[in-house]
């Protein structure tokens, strides 16, 4: 081989391997860019928001002590939660619990007699139809469910005995062998026995008015009224407790739910929240929210610790079964397009302005928060509107038909662009 073969040789295998060498500094340059181009854009999406504040809540209700002599055995008519009208038994006392057992057997029975009674009414097997009585079949099961899940549990046991009566009578006319008659004998034979053993009830406790009744007291029924609200330390907030009075002649007590109280300690060293707010209630005890108006915000001296009370007037079971409980007090909900905050930026922008009166046009300089994105190769700046604020983030509105606001998956330049935000 000739020196200048050699020479031509060496020549190519160094070009070649300077070619090799650029191509590789070319590509990790392109991949160090991509990563870091990834790295300083984030796209804007949407996002929910709920602007809240979590507390420990005191309950405030107008309420009534039930007490009676503490003498015999109570037995009640109403269940915790249940309403009571005018004039309503709320309980009976007896000597014994033998004769509030015998009394409860005497009201199954009875009450089971009655549907038996109605599924063998000559009336109602007449004008029964199998195709309505499928319908009324499952319109008992959807109540029952219904009852269910809103823990109206005297709505399902209703419901339970118009599905039985319904179930029953489609039976019948679908020329099925039921007979109750056996059944019906020896109910009325048990009754009659039962009732001569009856014995009256040496108390019968009544309501007085309209109300929610409640199988406890917890000691604080006189001091936490609508009246003390304004009197109302830090201190005894703090203090207050979930406490059963055990005393032998507490039957319970009875709730006006027309209007009640909700008390707790926040942070409102930022005015977050003024009398007259419209907010809502969720607690721990219920999936139900609960519509309330913030009524008084005061505090010590100290706004970080700040004595907040709301006002509701919708009422359920779970509402009366504390005096303290975790509550959120939610003040709204928003959906917007999240912005980092270090993405904000501020650039003011001339626009023209119509005086309304005069009709006159002038130039005028805004200054508008916005971000920076990235537009395939381009730099632009996009105004925000902005509806919530997090403690590193904002939402901002969506405005589909202008072009300057930011939009659905832009991409938001984290760093770059215009440094005075």
């Amino acid at each position: 081989m000739s020196a200048g073969n050699s020479g031509s040789i060496t020549f190519s295998k160094i070009l070649r391997n300077i070619v090799l060498i650029l191509f590789m500094v070319v590509f990790a340059s392109i991949a160090y860019n991509f990563r870091n181009r990834e790295s300083a854009t984030e796209s804007a999406l949407m996002t929910d928001a709920t602007d809240s504040t979590s507390f420990r809540g005191v309950f405030i209700r107008s309420e009534q002590v039930v007490s009676y002599s503490g003498n015999g055995v109570v037995s009640y008519s109403v269940p915790d939660g249940g309403r009571l009208g005018t004039g309503s038994v709320i309980a009976q006392v007896y000597q014994t619990d033998e004769q509030i057992i015998n009394n409860r057997e005497v009201e199954k029975l009875t009450n089971e007699l009655a549907i038996l009674n109605k599924i063998q009414n000559p009336g109602t097997l007449e004008s029964a139809q199998p195709s309505e009585l499928s319908a009324d079949i499952e319109e008992a099961y959807r109540n029952i469910i219904y009852s269910r899940d809103t823990r109206d549990y005297e709505a399902i046991g209703d419901a339970m005995d118009d599905l039985l009566v319904l179930l029953s009578t489609y039976q019948i006319v679908t020329h099925e062998e039921v007979d109750f008659s056996a059944r019906v004998t020896d109910i009325t034979s048990r009754l009659t026995q039962l009732r001569s053993t009856t014995i009256a009830p040496t108390e019968i406790l009544t309501s007085e008015s309209s109300a929610y009744f409640v199988s406890y007291c917890d000691g604080y029924e006189e001091t936490l009224t609508k009246e003390n609200i304004d009197s109302l330390t830090i201190d005894q907030l703090k203090e207050i407790s979930n406490n059963k009075d055990d005393s032998a002649n507490i039957v319970g007590k009875l709730i006006d739910g027309y209007e009640w109280y909700l008390a707790g300690i926040v942070d409102n060293s930022k005015k977050t929240y003024v009398p007259g707010d419209k907010v809502s209630l969720h607690f721990e005890s219920t999936a139900e929210l609960f519509d309330a108006e913030v009524v008084s915000v005061r505090d010590e001296g100290d706004p970080s610790e700040s004595i907040i009370v709301v006002s509701c007037k919708q009422f359920n079971y779970d509402l009366v079964q504390h005096r303290c409980e975790e509550v959120d007090l939610v003040k709204g909900s928003y959906t917007g397009l999240k912005v980092p905050r270090e993405a904000i930026r501020f650039l003011p922008m001339e626009e023209e302005v119509v005086d309304e009166e005069t009709g006159i046009t002038s130039i005028v300089t805004k200054n508008y928060k916005g971000v920076y994105i990235l537009e395939g190769e381009q730099v632009e700046f996009k105004k925000l509107d902005v509806i919530y604020e997090g403690s590193d983030y904002v939402l901002s509105d969506v405005h589909e038909e202008d072009s300057s606001y930011l939009a659905l998956y832009d991409d938001i330049m984290l760093e770059g662009g215009d440094s005075n935000g």
